[in-house]
C-alpha cells in the first residue's frame, strides 16, 4: 500500500501538543506497534501461499506421475520388471531430450513443430554418410551441425522476416522430412558400430537405467540452471510475458529467440542420432510424430502456450507422465489409435486448463475488488 502523502492540517491537529495529555485509555505510540490481529493475517497469507504452491499445475502433474507409477507397480502386470522400465525410459528419452530446449522456446512465446522432421533428417544423413564409408566419429558432429542449420533457418524466418513460428515450422516440418526421403530413400541402415549401438540401448550395470540417461541428466542440470538461475532464463520469461516491454528493458529479443531456435534444432539432430542408435535403424521416417509427443508433454507440464510461465521440472514431469501412460496402455493392450486419441485429448486439456484457471483467477480478483469497501469508508473507520 502506498504511503499517505504528508499534509499540514490534519496531521498537525492530530498530534498532541507538549502540554497536552492524551485522552485516558489511549497510547500515543500505539500506531507504531503492530496490533495483535496482524499476526493471524500474516499466518493466513502464509498458509494461502503454501496452498497456492501445492496446487500449482506443475506440482499437480508431478503428483499425478507419482500416483500413476505407484498404481502401475501394483496393478499392471510386468510394469515393474527391469526390462519394461528400461523400455519406458529409453522410449521417453528422445521426447525428454527435445523437451529441454522446447520448454525454453515456448516460454519465450514461440514454438517449433519441425523437431521430429529435423531428427528424421539427421538420422537419414547419418545412414547415408555411413553407407558412403565415412567414419561414425565424423558423422555425428556433421549431423549436429545440420541441426544447427535447420534451427537457424527456422529462427531467421521467424525473427528477421517476422513470420509466425507456427506457420514457419509447419512448412519446415514437411520440407525437412522431404529432404530426408531424398537423401536416404526407402533404405534402412542398421550396421552401425556395435559400441555405439550398445550406448543407445544398453543399461548401466544390472539396473534398468539406460546409459544414455547419463548425458541427458547432465543436459537437464544445465538447462535448469540456465532457465531458472541466470539472466538468460529471466530474459526468456520476460520476452514471453511481453515482448514489447522486454525490448524496452534492453533485452535483445530477436537474438534471444534465434538462439533458442538454434538450440532446439541442435538437440533435435542429436536426438535423431540417438534414435537411430537406440532402435538400430536409420530411416527417413524416423521420429515421425515426435513433435506431437514433445509439445503435449511440455504443455501438460504447465508451460503456458502464450509464453512467460512454467518450470522445466513441470515440463519433464509432463513428458514422463505421458510416457508412463503410453507404456501402461501398451501393457494393457490399448490400441495405437486410442493412444494417439488420448495424447490429443491431453494436449487439448493442457492448453485449455491454464486458460480456464487464469480466467477464474481474474474473476475472483474482480469479485474481491467489487466487495472491498471504498477508500472513503476505510478512512472514516
Amino acid at each position: 500500500m502506498p504511503e499517505p502523502t504528508k499534509s499540514t492540517g490534519p496531521a498537525k491537529a492530530a498530534k498532541p501538543s507538549a502540554g497536552t495529555k492524551p485522552p485516558a485509555g489511549t497510547n500515543p505510540s500505539a500506531g507504531t506497534k503492530p496490533s495483535a490481529s496482524a499476526k493471524p493475517a500474516t499466518a493466513g497469507r502464509t498458509a494461502t501461499g503454501w496452498a497456492r504452491d501445492a496446487f500449482r499445475w506443475d506440482t499437480v502433474v508431478g503428483a499425478l506421475l507419482v500416483v500413476l507409477l505407484l498404481c502401475s507397480f501394483s496393478l499392471v502386470d510386468n510394469f515393474g520388471n527391469a526390462l519394461n522400465l528400461s523400455f519406458l525410459i529409453g522410449n521417453t528419452l528422445p521426447i525428454a531430450l527435445i523437451a529441454l530446449p522446447m520448454t525454453m522456446l515456448v516460454i519465450s512465446g514461440e514454438i517449433d513443430l519441425s523437431v521430429g522432421s529435423t531428427a528424421g533428417l539427421s538420422g537419414a544423413v547419418m545412414g547415408k554418410l555411413w553407407n558412403d564409408g565415412m567414419a561414425i566419429e565424423m558423422i555425428i558432429p556433421l549431423c549436429i551441425l545440420l541441426g544447427v542449420v535447420c534451427g537457424l533457418v527456422n529462427g531467421l524466418l521467424v525473427t528477421r522476416l517476422g513470420l509466425p513460428s507456427l506457420a514457419v515450422t509447419i512448412g519446415t516440418l514437411a520440407a525437412y522430412r522431404g529432404i530426408a526421403q531424398i537423401v536416404l530413400g526407402s533404405n534402412s541402415v542398421t550396421d552401425f558400430p556395435q559400441q555405439y549401438l550398445d550406448f543407445g540401448s544398453a543399461r548401466i550395470g544390472g539396473t534398468f537405467i539406460p546409459q544414455a540417461a547419463i548425458p541427458w541428466a547432465v543436459l537437464l542440470v544445465i538447462a535448469v540452471v540456465v532457465l531458472h538461475a541466470t539472466p538468460v532464463g529471466r530474459s526468456l520469461f520476460a520476452v514471453g510475458a511481453s515482448q514489447e516491454a522486454a525490448r524496452f528493458a534492453g533485452i535483445r529479443t530477436k537474438r534471444l529467440k534465434l538462439s533458442m531456435f538454434v538450440a532446439t534444432g541442435t538437440i533435435s539432430a542429436l536426438t535423431g542420432v540417438f534414435w537411430a542408435l537406440h532402435y538400430a535403424s536409420a530411416r527417413y521416417d524416423n521420429a515421425t510424430g515426435l513433435e506431437l509427443s514433445v509439445i503435449a508433454g511440455v504443455l501438460l507440464g504447465g508451460i503456458d502456450f502464450d509464453g512467460g510461465k512454467g518450470t522445466l521440472g513441470g515440463a519433464i514431469a509432463g513428458v514422463f507422465l505421458l510416457g508412463a501412460l503410453q507404456n501402461v496402455m501398451s501393457l494393457i493392450n490399448v490400441s495405437a489409435q486410442s493412444q494417439i486419441l488420448i495424447t490429443g485429448v491431453l494436449l487439448v486439456i493442457s492448453v485449455l486448463a491454464p486458460r480456464v484457471a487464469r480466467q477464474v483467477g481474474r474473476a475472483r480478483a474482480r469479485r474481491r475488488t467489487a466487495d472491498a469497501p471504498p477508500p472513503a469508508a476505510l478512512a472514516a473507520t
